[in-house]
């Protein structure tokens, strides 16, 4: 999980609260530094009302590394600390804070991209990973172009900034990302609470009858689709549809968007259908044609196969041949 956003919006904060849920439910955790010892991490943990210092060297562990020394961290250390790990049962919650002097220190794209997929695969050995990056954004940018290669390589990615408008609630988060998982789309805002950490003000939850409001408008969806032709996999496709949508409003006009993308409008289905009709029907009729013909075929060949020795000498009008596949050839 990335936690991507300026200087000021509290991704530490976010770091520090996630790593103190853990520890306080029984988990381990692993805390890789670029940037401050950890006496400093333990001292600004105390200020947010986290107290940290109980499990240091307990169950709270620190890798603190300089930018210069983080190849070394990526190739070694980190591989040596999950070898080791593999003899224990006990989960470890893994924090990287920040990943911008890696990300600063390596120029090279395609060397950047290594490096960063070799740490998340092999931190993940161990437990979930939460990341933090700053980013400095250009106008314009929706995020900077410099957290694209970590912000691609993660599972998920939360997006914290600034927002100088004023009033109780100037900082907002938005998902940029999350693999496999429905997610909220809409911007939060969030603040910051001593003791507890980051509040987000999140959207009502939607209630039981919302949820199952729209049943009766995805039903009637299948039995159109049903009576346009549509295939079974399109029939389960609405179904699921309905089973997980969770919003707020109607499904009216992205169930009409698919019926389209899938040419399911009524008044083009129902001339498809008439069309097919007509040629399965003419298919038939000539199947019959057919059939008879070629049974008047076969009772001329067996006549002809029982009469040809006796008229063959005799009759100029009728046919020469030596064997039945020359008739056979003639008629066709």
């Amino acid at each position: 999980m990335l936690i991507v956003g300026s200087s000021g919006t509290g991704k530490s904060t976010f770091a520090m609260q996630y790593l103190a849920y853990g520890l306080e439910h029984g988990e381990n955790a692993l805390y890789v530094s670029m940037e401050e010892p950890p006496e400093q991490i333990l001292r600004e943990a105390r200020m947010l009302g986290f107290n940290l210092d109980k499990y240091y060297n307990k169950e709270l562990f620190f890798f603190h590394s300089k930018g210069k020394d983080f190849v070394k961290l990526v190739d070694e250390q980190l591989p040596a600390l999950v070898e080791a790990n593999k003899d224990y049962t006990v989960k470890t919650r893994v924090v990287i804070d920040p990943l911008t002097p890696l990300i600063w220190a390596v120029q090279d794209k395609q060397e950047q991209r290594d490096i960063i997929t070799k740490l998340f695969y092999t931190l993940k050995q161990l437990g979930p990973v939460l990341i933090t990056t700053e980013e400095h954004a250009a106008p314009g940018e929706t995020v900077g172009e410099d957290v694209l290669i970590p912000i691609y390589m993660s599972d998920g990615a939360i997006h914290l900034s600034y927002r100088p408008i004023g009033g109780a609630f100037n900082r907002a988060l938005e998902i940029i990302k999350m693999r496999a998982t429905r997610h909220g789309e809409e911007v939060y805002p969030y603040i910051f609470v001593r003791g507890i950490g980051v509040v987000v003000r999140t959207t009502p939850l939607v209630s039981a009858e919302d949820i199952n409001k729209y049943d009766e408008m995805f039903d009637k969806a299948i039995r159109t689709a049903a009576e346009l032709g549509a295939s079974e996999t399109l029939l389960e496709r609405i179904a699921y549809v309905k089973k997980n949508w969770t919003y707020s409003f109607s499904p009216k006009e992205t169930l009409q968007i698919f019926f389209e993308s899938q040419g399911l409008t009524g008044s083009i289905r129902k001339e498809d259908i008439k069309r097919r009709k007509q040629e399965t029907q003419q298919i038939s009729d000539n199947t019959d044609d057919q059939r008879a013909f070629l049974a008047d075929v076969e009772k001329t060949l067996m006549g002809a196969q029982q009469d040809a020795n006796t008229v063959k000498d005799q009759s100029e009008y009728c046919i020469d041949i030596d064997e039945l596949k020359e008739l056979e050839e003639l008629v066709k």
